[in-house]
């Protein structure tokens, strides 16, 4: 018999009271502001949603941590607000939706993400921080040169991206019979690539050149798309002071050169003004 048996039942009863109360106690983290008034999710970092892999601006190295270009940005502003960053993986649709955001999953979205109208209805865009174009990578050895020569093909993109809305339009504008098949991720679609699913794939021109850095002599870019295209980061519809420590943070790392470090760290030689 255990000594439980000696002690009252109405003690038993008051001691389980109390475990519950202390356990109530413990309070999930609400977050709070920082020191110069802006209000992030959790107390002491800067939680930002991001959709992985997408090097070079944020994929995981050999240990496993995230980095990247977008990353090294996210961890000026960080600095700035007197914080560490934390990033969430998190599939794109719930990023450029809003629905990350708006949810509380996270302060801010990084995810080489274009700036556009639609997006600027559920988001609130940082001023743009890398121009971008759209490229046709096929692999090394491929007579493609353009999408005229995809007819009749199966052609790759990255669903929910402005590659695969660009695509698209320009298959229906064209009328051109096109197979467009749409990938969940970037992995996904250069696996595709890899493995000759389909005879192109389209994607931004820094991603494959890092693909073709990682995997030479396998993929060539056959033709760019300028698209005119800038990458914001995003907060919540509504959230001015972290929106704003986050443009200064930008402002700041161009004027000092910082900017220019971090983009020949990730991107490669910056290209002239």
């Amino acid at each position: 018999m255990s000594m439980l048996g000696h002690i009252p039942r109405t003690a038993v009863l008051a001691v389980a009271v109390l475990a519950m109360g202390m356990a109530g106690c413990a309070k999930e983290d609400t977050g709070g502001t920082t020191a110069s008034g802006v209000p992030l999710i959790k107390t002491g970092s800067l939680t930002t949603c991001t959709h992985l892999p997408y090097a070079p601006f944020q994929s995981k190295d050999a240990s496993g941590k995230v980095v990247g270009f977008d990353v090294a940005l996210i961890d000026l502003v960080a600095v700035k607000l007197g914080v560490t960053q934390a990033i969430v993986d998190t599939p794109f649709e719930g990023i450029k939706s809003g629905a990350d955001l708006n949810s509380g999953k996270c302060d801010v979205a990084a995810a080489g993400m274009t700036i556009t109208d639609e997006r600027k209805k559920v988001l609130d865009f940082s001023d743009p921080y890398f121009d971008a174009t759209q490229a046709l990578a096929v692999n090394t050895g491929s007579q493609v040169k353009g999408l005229d020569q995809l007819v009749g093909k199966r052609l790759g993109v990255q669903g929910g991206t402005t590659g695969e809305d660009y695509i698209k339009a320009q298959v229906a504008e064209k009328k051109l019979d096109i197979e467009v098949v749409s990938y969940k991720d970037l992995a996904a679609l250069q696996q595709a690539l890899a493995t000759n699913q389909v005879e192109a794939a389209v994607n931004d021109l820094p991603v494959w050149n890092e693909y073709i850095k990682a995997n030479p002599g396998k993929v060539a870019v056959a033709a760019g798309f300028d698209t005119g295209e800038q990458y914001g980061f995003a907060v919540k519809k509504g959230n001015a002071e972290l929106l704003k420590a986050v443009n200064e943070a930008i402002a700041a790392a161009r004027a000092d050169g910082t900017y220019d470090k971090i983009y020949a760290t990730w991107i490669g030689e910056k290209p002239a003004a």
